[in-house]
């Protein structure tokens, strides 16, 4: 029975533990797709203001 309790905390355990990852690892992707989006905005007011092709992608802005 104490066999059963031990292995029952253990795997609470590690389920919160799973759960807590889950929600950082998805406000980690949403923070990467905010930073992406704010980086090709950034990158295309550079092209604009500089009149240069800085992605290479083969026009401004």
């Amino acid at each position: 029975m104490f066999w059963d309790l031990i292995q029952q905390n253990e795997i609470d355990e590690q389920k919160a533990k799973a759960d807590t990852l889950e929600a950082r690892v998805e406000y980690l992707e949403e923070e990467l797709s905010k930073t992406k989006a704010l980086l090709l905005k950034t990158l295309h007011i550079l092209e604009e203001r500089s009149g240069q092709d800085i992605d290479g992608d083969g026009k401004l802005g």
